[in-house]
């Protein structure tokens, strides 16, 4: 092993693989290795400008040098940034310490001893490359695993399971599911996994491991500090922080699958207005177009958006539209995109990616010129008309089949990084709308990844079911999605598919959903609500039959029990409008989440650690929703302190579980007193 200090950086080289370990933000260590020449420029994740730092680095000359309590046996040498240091020794294997306490090291288990003094025979290694011919490198990188640990954060999996201790991640963007790649540990740091490749991360009892399916380096940035929220101010600090959210996009936004006329959606507009609920934005959802990639409103039942843009405006009312990153061959774009290299390239086969209502081909975000070419094209057809928001959904993105190795990029084949498409999508609108003064986008997308939170994306938890089973992911989800650095997110209400209008189990789940949506960071109305007997408008072939469009979906289309329990959580939403902002601007200035496990603010405390079905809406309001059908109470943990229940107004004293009541219109909600 040879040991090189070079800028402040630990640069260690063993059997064609150079290691770097450079200090990289406060109290944290970038890391990075391959088995080329040289390292990658690319910073992926990291890309705030961080105060150049340079390491404290000891090289021990001695193999043999026994270990003084925080030096372990057969260290070869040390790199110190502030309260975190790393060891590497001459097997390569690196160790981390916070304040001089060992708390991750890799896994490794071969001839010649490892952190200890024993040597293995089971030729387990801590990075293992394995070479693709006349290609790049499978990695797996392997850690010890820490007894009684939890781990938070992630990104958005479709799952209960808030702790991440025991579970095996795909590390893949798709609908629902959202990668992003940073986790918060109960010991004190955080680690992000910098590389957008496809892969795999396994949080096993007795191994964790880390793999990229195909890519050039290593690349892991990993941090130490006190509690949870001194651990994402780190985080965000490198990778950014989410802009200030707009006021006026904090209230009640109002969705459906689908308006289908510029009628409708006045038609609810209007009657809204009538009703004296402010609709902050309302959202124009797919197939408002002619065919998939020409990125404009269908004439034949949008006459005049312009002037309906404008009606909305004088209501107070935002606009957002769909754009999908797919292009049908039949789109007037497609034939030159085709040509100028702007589509995802397929490897074998037919140049296909997406087939649903068209044969498509995915844009390819990563190339500098389809953004340009994407954005010139949507500004002329809806940003100069006055349109506020986009909604850029698809944007894993969705793909007929998840062949990763069949699909290319610009900037690369697909396997090496996928993970980074949602948040290039998002660039196409972010950068160009801040060039032209747009300080505040506000884009709703499907997927991210580290960093996304930085370019105005507001994410959803996905086309998920409405079930019970799935209200309860979803609050998994978002917790742990704003654990991941993202602080604007929703779902939505009530769930995406399988919600019958006329059932009262249905209306039920929607009740508590739309309570829980109040304590959201965005409240937003939206489903493919059923049962599909709302005729065509025309019989045009969409790919294989005529697109349907779900059943009514606003507050009045329930009944007026329903609507008056969304009156009266419209009521809620606006009264906290102060109070929404002050949490936006704490998500924008130290990178908290709005929505926060109860550790987040409660860290010493040892039961918040334990619970996953209640939270923190931002540092003072205490939310418990209901999760289960026929619930009248359920059992919620007040930590010490005073608590105020915010619909009684009754003071009650912390320390301890009571049961709340939980009437069909409203869930516990208690406000911290001191």
């Amino acid at each position: 092993m040879q040991f090189i200090q070079q800028d402040g950086k630990l640069i260690c080289k063993r059997q064609g693989e150079t290691l770097m370990i450079e200090p990289w933000g406060k109290d944290s260590f970038r890391v990075r290795a391959t088995m080329y020449p040289r390292l990658p420029e690319e910073n992926w994740a990291l890309t705030e400008p961080v105060e150049a730092l340079k390491g404290e680095i000891e090289i021990i000359d001695d193999p043999h040098r026994e270990g003084d309590g925080e030096i372990h046996h057969y260290e070869a040498a040390r790199i110190t940034n502030g309260r975190i240091a790393a060891t590497v020794n001459r097997s390569g294997v690196i160790c981390f310490y916070k304040d001089g306490k060992l708390f991750l090291q890799e896994h490794y288990r071969n001839y010649g001893g490892s952190i200890t003094k024993e040597s293995h025979c089971l030729k387990v290694v801590n990075r293992e490359w394995t070479p693709y011919v006349g290609g790049d490198y499978r990695l797996t990188v392997r850690f010890e695993p820490n007894d009684g640990e939890k781990l938070f954060g992630m990104g958005q999996y479709q799952q209960p399971y808030m702790d991440m201790k025991g579970c095996v991640l795909e590390l893949a963007q798709k609908n629902s599911q959202t990668t992003v790649p940073f986790a918060v540990s109960s010991l004190g740091y955080g680690f992000l996994w910098n590389n957008p490749a496809v892969g795999s991360a396994s949080f096993g009892k007795n191994i964790t491991v880390w793999e990229a399916a195909c890519t050039k380096a290593m690349d892991y940035w990993v941090t130490v500090a006190n509690t949870p929220k001194a651990l994402l101010c780190n985080y965000t600090a490198v990778t950014g922080r989410a802009p200030m959210m707009r006021s006026d996009a904090m209230g009640f936004w109002q969705c459906k699958l689908r308006y289908r006329t510029q009628d409708e959606v006045l038609a609810v507009a209007r009657k809204y207005h009538e009703m004296g609920i402010q609709l902050d934005v309302i959202v124009i959802d797919f197939f408002h177009w002619t065919v998939q990639g020409d990125w404009c409103f269908d004439k034949t039942y949008w006459p005049d958006p312009k002037a309906m843009v404008e009606e909305l405006h004088s209501m107070g009312i935002k606009v957002m539209v769909s754009v999908w990153p797919s292009v049908d061959r039949r789109s007037k774009h497609f034939g030159e995109m085709a040509e100028r290299g702007l589509l995802m390239r397929t490897e074998r086969g037919a140049m296909q990616t997406y087939d649903y209502q068209g044969d498509c081909v995915t844009l390819d975000p990563t190339n500098p010129e389809t953004r340009d070419y994407v954005w010139e094209k949507c500004k002329e057809s809806y940003y100069d008309i006055g349109i506020d928001y986009f909604w850029l959904d698809n944007s894993e993105p969705d793909l007929t089949k998840y062949d990763y190795d069949n699909f290319r990029y610009y900037i690369g084949p697909a396997m090496t990084c996928s993970n980074i498409f949602p948040q290039w999508y998002s660039r196409v609108f972010y950068d160009h709308e801040t060039a032209l003064g747009n300080m505040q986008p506000v884009n709703l997308l499907r997927s991210g990844w580290a960093g996304s939170q930085k370019y105005g994306n507001v994410l959803w938890s996905g086309d998920v079911p409405s079930t019970w089973e799935s209200l309860r992911d979803q609050l998994a989800a978002g917790l742990n999605i704003g654990l991941a650095g993202i602080p604007w997110w929703n779902t939505d209400i009530g769930g995406f598919m399988e919600g019958n209008v006329y059932d009262p189990e249905f209306k039920e789940l929607l009740a508590r959903w739309y309570e829980w949506a109040v304590f959201q960071p965005i409240m937003r109305l939206h489903g493919d609500r059923e049962p599909f007997t709302i005729p065509a408008l025309d019989d045009r072939d969409w790919g294989g039959g005529y697109l349907h469009t779900g059943q009514d979906n606003e507050m009045w289309s329930y009944g007026e029990e329903m609507e008056r329990i969304m009156r009266k959580g419209y009521d809620l939403r606006k009264s906290l409008k102060p109070y929404l902002e002050k949490i936006y601007r704490e998500a924008h200035e130290n990178g908290s989440p709005l929505m926060r496990a109860m550790f987040y603010e409660f860290p010493e405390d040892p039961h918040c650690w334990e619970l996953s079905d209640q939270y923190m809406f931002g540092p003072d309001y205490l939310v418990a929703p209901v999760l289960t059908p026929g619930a009248v109470s359920r059992e919620v943990y007040l930590p010490a302190g005073s608590w105020q229940d915010i619909r009684t107004g009754e003071t009650l004293e912390g320390g301890r579980v009571i049961t709340a009541d939980a009437p069909i219109d409203s869930i516990p909600v208690f406000k911290k007193l001191a």
